[in-house]
């Protein structure tokens, strides 16, 4: 009786498991058909020996290696003040705090960015699911993730590292 009553639970546990996956899969790709092109972003190419040189190990680790930062850790998830949040690698401004909102994950969170071209995206398999991974479109480097699970207007939830970002107070 408990063992038919454990095999039920198990089985009834992986089933969900699965439409949950592919519920979160089918919302990640609608994600990246919304993405555009950044090709009049001029690019910024360097070596790694640079980037180490430039970044710190853990800016090198998230902006080049498509690291985490550990959340509720970096100096912007809590930032409150007016301005804009610019790409630490390469200072493209990426977003601004009027789409900031709090979100309780631990990271910066944004509804949209400042402009569509100056993000890139891609899929991420790294975990074992897909995700839609975050990019600066001029040079490269790791931002976070975006969701669909934002607020409106846009829906989105783009949860980026703050050690990717520079923030610029408004004068």
């Amino acid at each position: 009786m408990h063992i038919q009553l454990f095999k039920s639970a198990f089985y009834g546990f992986f089933l969900i498991s699965g439409v949950l996956l592919m519920s979160c899969q089918a919302k990640s790709n609608q994600v990246v058909a919304q993405d555009t092109k950044a090709s009049s972003i001029e690019k910024i190419v360097k070596s790694d020996d640079e980037w180490k040189a430039e970044l710190s190990k853990l800016e090198y680790k998230v902006l080049r290696k498509a690291g985490t930062e550990r959340a509720f850790t970096g100096d912007l998830w809590d930032n409150k003040e007016k301005g804009k949040y610019v790409c630490r690698g390469c200072q493209l401004p990426l977003f601004d705090s009027a789409t900031k909102y709090k979100s309780g994950t631990g990271w910066p969170s944004f509804y949209q960015p400042i402009k569509e071209a100056h993000i890139g995206k891609d899929t991420d398999n790294f975990l074992g699911y897909t995700r839609n991974e975050v990019h600066c479109a001029r040079c490269g480097g790791h931002m976070g993730h975006v969701f669909n699970d934002g607020p409106k207007p846009t829906g989105l939830r783009y949860c980026i590292n703050s050690v990717s970002l520079d923030f610029i107070p408004e004068e």
